[in-house]
This record gives C-alpha cells, structure tokens and sequence, in this order.
C-alpha cells in the first residue's frame, strides 16, 4: 500500500444511472423507523429527508419559456446536502473549478492517510474532534517533513472519508499535496523532483506521533468521550495502538493542479455511495458495485465484486457515515490556507488541454433544446405533502403553492 502506483485521468464516459438511492428510502424508510437497527440521530432523518425531497416538487419547481418558440422547462430544486449523491457530485464538480485557481503550478501527489481499526471506537464517539486531528496531523507531517528537508513552505488540501468500498467504518484521509513549495528564504518557486526519495517508515512513525500527541492531549483536557478507567487504562491504549498499521500511500507526481483535482476531487469530495455504482434494487434488497483491494487479477488491478444488503442492514451502514453538524470535511493548510500569503504569480492561471471526465447532467440548463435561446423564468411552484389528521385519521391531500413572476420582482426591488 505505501508504494505509488500509477493513475490514469479518466477520459471515459460515465455509464448510466440506472437507479435512485432516494427510491429505495422511500419504499423502506417509513418501516426501518419503527425499528431502527441502531439508534438514528438527528442528522440521520435530516440528511435522509433531504435526500428523498431533492429534486422533487416539495423542495421546488422553477418553470422557464423560451420567448422565441414557448418550449416550457421545469427545473427542480435540489437539497444540497453532503449526503445526497447527486448533489455532492454537483459540489465535486464546482468545488474543483474553483480550488485549482489557489493551486500552485507545479506537480502535486495524491496521499492517503489512514488510522488503525483499533481507533474506531474513539473515533465513532468523537468523530468531529478527532477527524479534525486526523487531518491536522497528516498535513503536519509532510509540512514539517519537506519544511525541514528542503526548506520550502508547501500547500495542502485535505478531505476526510469515514467509509471504503464496502461502506463499512474507515477512518482516512485524502490529501493534494504540492511536491514542492515556496524556499523559506528566497521566497522562489521550487519545484521536487519526480524520484524524490520518500522514506515511509519515517512518515508513518512522524504520523503517529503527531496524531497520539493531540489524542494524549484532548485526553488530558478532559475533550474525549470515552471508556476509559483513568490515564494509566488510556496511556496502555496508546502503546498498544503503536503496534497496530498507520498507512500513509502517495500516488505518482501529476503535472497541473487541473488534473490533479479532477483526479481526487471525482471520489474524494462526494457522498459515501455513487449511485452510478448500484446494481440492482428489488423488493427489500439493494446491491452495488465494489474494488477488493486484497484480490487481484493478473495486472496487479482490484477485482470489482457486488455486495448485497437487506435495507435493515443497508441503511444504518451508510448512515454512520452522515457527517456531523458543524464538522468540516474539507481543509486547506500551509499555502493554501487562508493565511498562506501564496505569491499570484505562482499560482495555475492558464487551463491546460487535457482529457476530460464527462460530467452527468443536472438538468438545470436554461437554454431551449430546440432554439438555443435563453428561456425566460415565469413562475416557482411548490408542492405541500399531505399530513394525517391524529383525531380522524384523514389525509389532507397534496397543495401547489405558486410563487408569479411579478411577485419576485416586488421583492427583489423592495
């Protein structure tokens, strides 16, 4: 795991999607609350009310003309929420656009940082706090390590996972690291070489230590939700976490910050599961496609696999991984901090022609298919869902609420 491999930019069609994960929560979501497997939080129904409202009329409907030929055009509001498939992918794309032009112009590695399994328990009951340690230390690790080597100040953007292939808990980190940096002194742009030496039983060990430091410390500061005895019972969990697997893997240079973030950005800033990685939906089974990384065809490659799950066990594997209110999934270090002070000049300026992914449509086009013109807006709809009476047991059905063109024009001009 801690060699680099070689990448490929995608340059392929993404395939159909074939099913919605909002389908399947409609159809068992209502009958897994009665008896939920695991307690369920509330971040759990918010992001799984959002998730089943998005893209439907409850949320929104903005209707477009076309002045030259009267196509109509309705377009849906979406959630906007991480755990939503569609929408995290929407934020992918638009997330990359903008953080390639922070990015300085030379070549950066894709790095992944992760924590021994031992650490779930701690990690599930302080996720917000140790998260954040989690990414603070390993971009601390490879500041100080290229800082203290070669004197130069480097950029680092960091997004936290919880989850792997099969949606199971696992704590990493996936970093853009620039491989190379500003010198400290002569404030020149340097960039390292390709075959720079990299000595993984020392990052691991630096890794280690940097993290243990900030857990020792929430420890003694009494910030740990925890089962522990006292800080002797701690202090041996500690020591015997060290015999355990920190992995630190660095894939190979990539040339522009362009393709290094759609690189990363096209599965690390997304929600746990891709819908265009669902198989098979039917009664009250959900299947998806997963890599085996510890099975290997003949070229080294991971074998892709299907699991299958009841939604009762379905759903409370995919809910752990709902983020935490408040907590940050994406952070930016060194030079690429708010403070970092990065020279413009050093900065990516120009687009670089390259192969790119093909984007799925959100279907928020607000041109004519037929004309090319751009449509005008008329109206926004909403659709109010049906509540049930608790003294008769009656449904109220379904209302439109419609908001006029001219109405939105009184509130923008007051």
């Amino acid at each position: 795991m801690g060699e680099p491999q070689k990448h490929i930019i995608p340059g392929e069609s993404i395939p159909e999607k074939k099913f919605r994960l909002a389908d399947f929560f409609n159809a068992h979501w209502d009958s897994y609350v009665q008896s939920p497997k695991k307690p369920i939080k509330p971040e759990h129904f918010k992001a799984v009310n959002a998730l089943r409202v998005c893209r439907t009329p409850v949320l929104g409907v903005d209707v477009y003309a076309c002045p030259e030929c009267g196509e109509i055009k309705e377009v849906f509001h979406s959630c906007k929420h991480r755990f939503c498939p569609t929408c995290s992918w929407k934020e992918t794309v638009d997330w990359a656009e903008k953080v390639k032009y922070r990015m300085l112009n030379i070549e950066h590695r894709h790095v992944v940082c992760t924590l021994p399994h031992s650490l779930i328990p701690l990690i599930k009951q302080n996720s917000r706090i140790l998260l954040g340690a989690l990414q603070r230390s390993a971009a601390a690790t490879f500041s100080d390590w290229i800082g203290n080597k070669h004197r130069l100040k480097i950029g680092v953007v960091s997004v936290s996972h919880t989850f792997g292939e099969l949606k199971n808990y696992h704590p990493h980190v996936h970093m853009i690291v620039s491989w190379g940096g500003v010198h400290q002194k002569s404030e020149e742009l340097v960039q390292l070489k390709e075959d720079e030496f990299v000595n993984y039983k020392f990052l691991k060990k630096k890794f280690r230590c940097k993290f243990e430091d900030e857990l020792v410390a929430m420890f003694d500061k009494d910030l740990l939700l925890n089962d522990f005895q006292d800080r002797t019972d701690f202090i041996r969990f500690i020591k015997s976490i060290n015999k355990n697997s920190w992995v630190i893997h660095l894939e190979e240079p990539i040339s522009h910050p362009g393709k290094v973030i759609r690189y990363i950005g096209r599965y690390s800033k997304r929600a746990c599961i891709s819908e265009y990685k669902i198989t098979k939906m039917e009664g009250e089974y959900i299947a998806f496609r997963y890599k085996d990384y510890k099975d290997r065809d003949a070229d080294k490659k991971p074998m892709e696999k299907e699991e299958e799950l009841h939604y009762r066990d379905f759903f409370p594997r995919l809910l752990q991984h709902v983020p935490e209110p408040y907590s940050r999934m994406v952070r930016y270090y060194g030079l690429y901090s708010n403070k970092g002070n990065c020279p413009d000049e050093y900065l990516y300026q120009e687009p670089e022609p390259c192969e790119e992914t093909t984007i799925p449509e959100m279907d928020d086009e607000k041109n004519c298919e037929f004309c090319n013109r751009e449509m005008e807006y008329i109206h926004t709809w909403f659709q109010v869902r049906y509540w049930i009476n608790k003294k008769t047991g009656s449904k109220k059905n379904s209302q439109h609420i419609v908001i006029r063109k001219e109405l939105m024009k009184k509130r923008s001009a007051a």
